[in-house]
């Protein structure tokens, strides 16, 4: 794995309710219809009907937390720009599709988090450490641990998704060939 990937992230909490779809709540429709995967055009949008403005408030290390069924839609134009924002995401539940979309662009994500909801709100400060599987809400004095992110996905993430799996999985067969 890559050493300069940050597993534990610091920042401000952003807190989503229940039922957040991909198509409508993290990314507007016609940008997942327009087939737009570039994060320079996807970031400006991101939770726009959700949270109008978020993406000129967050910063890089700052936490989406999300209730149960985050994300519904196997669609991954959203956490393409979640992860080029630097942000992570710890959710009650998502649905498979969902949550193999956001590790295969790289973004760190503890799902499985009961109740996770019911312990912080927007504007808390939050350390989140996605390897070990610990939740600190430093404004309430809170810690639980959570499910991390399995170690079988670990490099996946921590590479930056599968594109830069694959790239780095590419690189290594051209070393062989070289001998």
């Amino acid at each position: 794995m890559t050493s300069e990937f940050q597993w534990r992230l610091k920042g401000r909490c952003y807190r989503l309710g229940h039922d957040v779809p991909h198509a409508g709540g993290v990314i507007p429709n016609w940008l997942i219809v327009g087939r737009h995967f570039d994060a320079k055009d996807l970031v400006p949008h991101l939770f726009e009907e959700t949270d109008p403005g978020f993406h000129e408030r967050c910063r890089a290390g700052d936490i989406v937390v999300a209730g149960r069924n985050f994300g519904m839609g196997p669609k991954m134009n959203g956490y393409i720009a979640m992860q080029a924002l630097g942000l992570g995401l710890v959710c009650e539940s998502m649905p498979f599709l969902a949550y193999r979309a956001a590790i295969g662009c790289g973004l760190p994500v503890m799902a499985d988090c009961a109740s996770v909801t019911d312990i912080c709100g927007t504007g808390d400060e939050l350390e989140v450490d996605f390897q070990n599987g610990f939740f600190v809400n430093h404004t309430r004095g809170i810690r639980r641990e959570y499910p991390p992110v399995p170690d079988t996905l670990q490099e996946i993430v921590a590479l930056g998704g599968n594109a830069g799996w694959l790239k780095r999985w590419w690189e290594h067969q051209q070393e062989k060939r070289a001998f």
